[in-house]
């Protein structure tokens, strides 16, 4: 048995082998910082749940098969001495398995069974195929078994705690076949016309058209695009539950979330190439909009959090999307944008300011993203600098929609309230030599060597000359061999893995790349995003990174830094053309 596969090598530790559109992919991840030695089928409906453990055997002895896992966006093999397996995505919630040489055990992840948790087996008496249905993800998987043997079955119908689960083994031509799908109540038996190998190449084709689309401009000089898309192209899932649009998560490892910050960096880079996913990508968290106008925290399959928010940087995204999209937005849709944007700023503007304040607050460090960042360490509920800018340029963005939009009217006061918060934050927050925090409760100021105070670069052509060249500065303290640790390395506050408090992150890097460039500081510019590309093409696609080292850290298939190189990526490569250097596609 041959299996000729394409694409970007990849390890099942750092990335799940998963497809466009599944809920489910195959990895050994079962949780944060738990790793099993076999690869399982995990569900991201209901949360992230392991399903079912799948364990090659020996062909001779019956037990587990000593196997080398690869994976290629389009197959999953195990390699032993004696044979392999391979396993390639049919449709999102069906895949195939093959093998010749080694058996496979497909069983219960877990073994215990209770009124309220575990999954129950049994053998459908209809069509003669093996269902785990399971608590935890709401679901039922279904094996079938298209050819070789059915060796054992054990714990069908069984109660309480035991094994469960069904081996296949090697029919008269030496190999064996099944189907596992992910469904709801029933469908009809599996059927299928297509054999391993065409669905393993209708696998193929889909993500080499999908990297296409997003990554046309790829070259020698990008050498992690490919996988930087099937990193997002993989991540995304089908409308279900409380996802009410195609959706890249941040991760088909435990970040199994759409947070509403995260997602407008997955637009943004989709934008150019898959403009209908991108706009879908803006927009899904404004679906969640609440009476106040706020965003959701978080969206996932089966609950929408609203304890804490995210900050407002989707006035700068959609002024970027809209620049980036082939085609600019009907007039309905940005209407519509426009009206959902003006709501999300009036929450910041009423809500988030107290009484006589002309400046908005956090309520949290997790309101701004930077969850334990060294800003709010002396008071959580807290005046910053980098929500003021966010809200700066989100309200510059509603004065240009509702110009294009013919409401003068609304444009002037935008611009109005715009340049009356700016003014506002250079007066109480800018000291001449940085900006400060401010306490709500009292009228404590205080700074901190996090990269959070610098963030008002973002304002850009926007701020001072003067005021641009000191954040400037301060920035390239916070830069490494490998980019920008959001906690000065020399702060004695400084943690290698201490989240916000040192590691390199995408968001803030590109936020602060495209700050600096627009307001003329390209060198520095150019510099971080030389490096943050650098260390994806190193390190992959970590949801943070270590600073001094350059160690991917946390969750290692991050959907928003996969995106952010594609960013950085692109662009550098729109200005390697622009200046007549040579951007072939490798």
């Amino acid at each position: 048995m041959t299996a000729a596969s394409s694409g970007p090598a990849f390890s099942v530790h750092d990335i799940p082998f998963s497809t466009h559109g599944s809920w489910f992919g195959i990895s050994p991840v079962l949780a944060e910082k738990t790793r099993a030695e076999d690869l399982h089928l995990v569900s991201h409906q209901n949360g992230m749940h392991a399903v079912l453990r799948l364990v090659p055997l020996d062909a001779a002895t019956g037990e587990r098969a000593e196997t080398t896992v690869r994976a290629t966006p389009s197959l999953l093999s195990w390699t032993g001495t004696d044979g392999r397996i391979d396993l390639a995505y049919e449709s999102p919630d069906t895949v195939r398995v093959r093998g010749e040489g080694v058996g496979l055990r497909v069983t219960a992840a877990v073994k215990a069974l209770t009124p309220f948790s575990g999954t129950y087996f049994y053998r459908d008496p209809v069509d003669d195929a093996h269902v785990f249905t399971s608590y935890e993800t709401g679901r039922r998987y279904r094996v079938t078994v298209l050819s070789g043997t059915l060796a054992d079955v054990s714990g069908a119908q069984t109660l309480g705690a035991g094994e469960r689960g069904l081996t296949v083994t090697a029919g008269a031509d030496g190999s064996w076949e099944v189907a596992v799908e992910e469904l709801d109540s029933a469908r009809q038996p599996f059927r299928s016309s297509s054999t391993f190998g065409e669905v393993m190449e209708a696998a193929r084709q889909s993500f080499a058209e999908f990297v296409d689309t997003v990554a046309p401009w790829r070259s020698a000089a990008t050498p992690a695009a490919e996988l930087a898309a099937y990193v997002v192209w993989s991540a995304t899932v089908r409308p279900a539950g409380l996802v009410t649009r195609p959706a890249v998560l941040m991760s088909k490892h435990w970040m199994d979330k759409v947070w509403s910050w995260d997602h407008c960096f997955n637009a943004l880079a989709l934008a150019p190439g898959s403009p209908r996913l991108a706009w879908d990508q803006f927009s899904l968290p404004f679906d969640h909009q609440d009476e106040a106008g706020a965003l959701p925290d978080s969206v996932t399959h089966s609950e929408v959090l609203h304890n804490f928010v995210k900050p407002p940087i989707h006035g700068w995204t959609l002024g970027h999307l809209r620049r980036r999209l082939p085609e600019p937005p009907g007039r309905t849709e940005l209407a519509e944008a426009y009206d959902r944007l003006a709501r999300w700023t009036d929450f910041w503007l009423t809500a988030r300011r107290a009484p006589g304040a002309s400046l908005p607050h956090y309520q949290h460090g997790n309101d701004s993203g930077w969850d334990n960042a060294t800003t709010f360490d002396p008071q959580r509920v807290a005046v910053t600098a980098d929500l003021a800018a966010f809200l700066i340029l989100q309200l510059h963005e509603l004065a240009d929609l509702a110009a294009e939009l013919d409401r003068p009217d609304d444009a002037h006061t935008w611009t109005r309230t715009a340049d009356a918060t700016q003014a506002a934050m250079l007066d109480q927050l800018w000291t001449g030599e940085r900006f400060v925090a401010r306490g709500v409760d009292s009228d404590d100021t205080w700074s901190s060597s996090s990269l959070l105070d610098l963030m008002p670069i973002v304002l850009g052509e926007h701020l001072p000359e003067s005021v641009s060249g000191v954040l400037a500065d301060r920035i390239e303290a916070h830069l490494t061999p490998h980019g920008l640790a959001t906690e000065l390395p020399t702060s004695p506050h400084y943690l290698s893995d201490g989240y916000w408090r040192g590691p390199i992150w995408a968001p803030a890097t590109v936020l602060v790349e495209d700050g600096l460039r627009r307001a003329g500081h390209r060198r520095l510019a150019d510099e971080i995003s030389a490096r943050f590309r650098a260390l994806c093409e190193t390190y992959g696609f970590a949801e943070n990174f270590d600073a001094l080292t350059g160690t991917g850290l946390r969750d290692r298939a991050y959907t928003w830094t996969a995106s952010s190189y594609l960013l950085l990526a692109r662009d550098h490569q729109q200005r390697r053309a622009d200046a007549g250097t040579d951007t072939t596609v490798a």
